[in-house]
């Protein structure tokens, strides 16, 4: 039984492996596609954000959403300048 056990806790660890995911980049493509959904260009977000008192040029706005490693501030920053309310992360 032991076998059993010890060869299924390999497996379950490949498949770990090799299922990882992209924190990186699942969370820019949430944001893209939230963007997309309501049909929002950068330069539209720049004023956006704007409205709700954040800062930020189309330059920084391409940069960060691009490279994906920008803080959950800006994230959902992002996501209220856009109205968006709720979010499906999927499985």
């Amino acid at each position: 039984m032991a076998k059993v056990t010890d060869m299924l806790a390999i497996v379950i660890r490949r498949l770990l492996v090799t299922h990882k995911i992209d924190w990186t980049e699942k969370t820019k493509g949430i944001l893209k596609a939230e963007l997309k959904r309501r049909n929002v260009t950068y330069g539209q977000l720049v004023e956006k954000l704007a409205e709700i008192g954040v800062e930020e040029t189309d330059v920084n706005i391409r940069n960060k959403i691009a490279r994906g490693g920008f803080t959950a501030v800006f994230f959902v920053q992002c996501l209220t300048a856009i109205g968006c309310q709720t979010l499906h992360l999927g499985a």
